[in-house]
């Protein structure tokens, strides 16, 4: 764990509390968004397969639940992103994250968004990196929900944790925005408007960004509409020679 402590980690990402029955449901029967007849690039299975070397066994995603424009690639930065290299870019209302890099090109990430996601928008920095990180449930949960009780102080790291594998924390000054970069296993969320939350990412991706940003990186929150319906259906991507590429 790396990175400056913070009392309540939890922040403003609260997730339904039964988040794990939720996903272990739509592993069963929830929409799978790519066609089981087509096969999968061995570069993305590869990309998105089980994870060993940590202190809890990191499934494979399901990727078959992700349309493929919201799978981890390099891409020509965007004209609309205009950030320095090195800055992180969050665009809420298309449902990517920039990490954009020197030579006109970002890393983007497919991501899920949630109400916390479209309620504050401007630039931040990370302050803390947290890995498998604790999860406090917000007073209003634990008031509604007398299972979230025992959490009060805090939900351990751990495959069952709302914040995933990793966390980013984003602040103005030394302000908390509550405003967090997170992981998840729920693969079907990627990519849609998700019901709570602040901005997530595979655990994979996540675990990706973790290692290519240092504490002190710039983040941009683009605006985007305060709701936006799922997206349940593919557009195609554009871009020249080279672009769209896994990584």
């Amino acid at each position: 764990m790396s990175g400056i402590s913070v009392s309540r980690p939890g922040g403003a990402c609260a997730l339904a509390f039964s988040i794990g029955i939720s996903m272990a449901l739509a592993s069963c029967a929830g929409p799978v968004r790519t066609s089981t007849l087509t096969p999968l690039d061995p570069a993305v299975v590869a990309m998105y397969a089980p994870v060993e070397n940590e202190p809890f066994r990191i499934p494979a995603a399901d990727i078959r639940k992700v349309e493929p424009r919201y799978y981890r690639q390099r891409v020509p930065t965007p004209i609309h992103i205009g950030a320095a290299p090195g800055t992180i870019v969050v665009d809420p209302s298309n449902r990517f994250l920039y990490l954009v890099e020197d030579g006109g090109t970002s890393m983007r990430y497919g991501i899920g968004v949630g109400r916390q996601g479209f309620s504050w928008t401007g630039d931040a920095t990370i302050k803390s990196k947290q890995e498998w990180p604790k999860w406090f449930p917000p007073a209003e949960m634990i008031a509604r929900d007398p299972a979230a009780a025992p959490y009060a102080n805090g939900m351990e790291g751990g495959l069952d944790n709302p914040l995933g594998a990793r966390a980013l924390y984003l602040y103005q000054g030394d302000k908390d925005t509550l405003y967090r970069l997170h992981g998840t296993p729920d693969a079907s969320s990627i990519g849609r408007a998700v019901s709570s939350g602040c901005i997530r990412l595979l655990n994979q991706d996540i675990i990706d960004l973790y290692n290519r940003v240092p504490l002190g990186t710039k983040v941009i929150v683009l605006g985007g509409p305060e709701t936006l319906p799922p997206q349940d259906t593919f557009q195609s991507v554009a871009g020249g020679p080279g672009a769209n590429q896994p990584i």
